[in-house]
């Protein structure tokens, strides 16, 4: 058996921000757009009216300031509402290949190693641009990398069902250097138009070099143990998918609200709430472990899915001195909670 451990990260970040102010404004012209387009049948109370959005309400619902987009143009453009990217061929690189390449060959950099040595690529995300060729065999090949690759999805938990995957092999013996990457354009599944979530996602790409203890060069965290559970539940979910067209509802597919981003707000707070502190304390309790604190960077990207906690850890790794334990945990759609226990060495 191997010793697994994280030996670099990277993340790749958007240039583009949006404000709290700029995606208030953008709102709230669509909301007075369309409140006087259907002026008549909301007099009639066929549909309500759309209620507008304010700065103090999205601090105080999530603490968010600002986020990173692909494309902020699109977004708030009130005739438009996401993101525009341009279409590319067959044979140029897929946008989320492109993050990716950004964000791994970063932890490649910090570990000192060549891409090449890789052997594995897992494309951990919870929206990924296409049903097939996996975006983890693209990223394998743009990168030079050997081995083998694939795609998985566990919503926001992606990322450390990955690594906890990744690790496994690791162990095991059939990877001896792996790259789970995590390239999440958040904006493109999320409904812009819609006042109770508008204000939740953000783009970034995160990427975590793991490799045997014994053959790095640079260990910076011995990884302890890994953690994972599922429970299935619908009140968080997008209908989206290569199955669309089947669809015979005699509605307008691209009307239907959930092709995007849909979550049931309050009922997610209290189920899954207790599920992941249930989860994370009873796995800190079988490593003797106690909980203190941890690093905030949702105020600056949002909500990036699978990437946030990856983002945490990149950002604030550097404070944890020589054997002291952080805690990289994730949870989300499915539901999915992940928790991986680490020590710097």
């Amino acid at each position: 058996m191997h010793q697994p451990v994280i030996s670099g990260t990277g993340v790749f970040t958007p240039s583009d921000t949006i404000t709290n102010a700029e995606l208030v404004e953008a709102f709230n012209a669509y909301a007075e757009a369309f409140n006087k387009e259907h002026a008549d049948a909301i007099a009639a109370g066929e549909i309500e009216a759309k209620a507008g959005s304010s700065v103090e309400f999205i601090f105080k619902a999530s603490g968010i300031e600002q986020r990173y987009v692909m494309d902020k143009k699109g977004v708030l453009d009130p005739a438009i509402m996401h993101p525009v990217l341009r279409e590319r061929v067959d044979d140029e690189p897929g946008i989320m290949a492109e993050m990716a390449l950004d964000a791994c060959q970063k932890a490649l950099a910090q570990a000192g190693v060549d891409a090449s040595d890789v052997d594995l690529v897992i494309c951990a995300a919870s929206n990924h641009e296409r049903a097939y060729p996996a975006i983890a065999v693209e990223i394998q090949k743009l990168l030079g990398a050997g081995g083998f690759a694939f795609d998985m999805n566990v919503a926001c938990s992606s990322a450390t069902f990955g690594i906890q995957a990744a690790s496994d092999m690791i162990r095991a013996g059939s990877a001896k250097k792996a790259l789970v990457v995590n390239p999440e354009i958040c904006s493109g599944h999320l409904e812009w138009r819609d006042r109770d979530c508008h204000f939740i996602f953000g783009d970034v790409c995160t990427a975590t070099l793991i490799e045997r203890e014994a053959e790095a060069a640079k260990p910076l965290f011995k990884i302890r143990s890994t953690r994972c559970a599922t429970e299935f539940s619908n009140n968080i979910r997008n209908n989206n998918g290569f199955l669309r067209r089947t669809r015979t509802t005699g509605q307008d597919l691209d009307d239907r609200r959930d092709m995007q981003f849909m979550q049931e707000g309050r009922k997610v707070f209290k189920e899954v709430v207790p599920m992941v502190s249930a989860h994370i304390l009873a796995h800190l309790e079988a490593d003797g472990l106690t909980p203190e604190e941890q690093p905030n960077i949702l105020q600056d990207y949002a909500n990036t899915s699978s990437a946030g906690s990856i983002i945490a850890f990149s950002k604030h790794q550097s404070g944890l001195g020589q054997g002291d334990i952080g805690v990289i945990c994730s949870f989300g759609a499915g539901y999915s909670v992940g928790s991986v226990i680490l020590e710097r060495i």
